[in-house]
């Protein structure tokens, strides 16, 4: 029994790894695409991603009368 606490973990983990390696080949993307210098950067051409596969979100604005309520108080 104390053997098989033993190997249980690494057998998951070769598992997991078998698993991810076979994720990775099945993705079906033939070209990785490459990033080029452009003004302010880098632009990737090619590749498997679209312009709207990943989103950021814009940051909230701030309101520069708000306490910071972390602050000391000056008095």
């Amino acid at each position: 029994m104390t053997q098989l606490r033993a190997i249980a973990p690494l057998l998951v983990a070769a598992v997991l790894a078998v698993i991810a390696v076979f994720t990775v080949k099945g993705a079906g993307c033939d070209d990785p695409g490459h990033y080029e210098p452009v003004a302010g950067g880098y632009q990737l051409i090619g590749g498997c991603l679209a312009p709207g596969d990943i989103v950021v979100p814009h940051p909230a604005p701030q309101d520069p009368n708000a306490i910071d309520p972390a602050a000391p108080s000056k008095g």
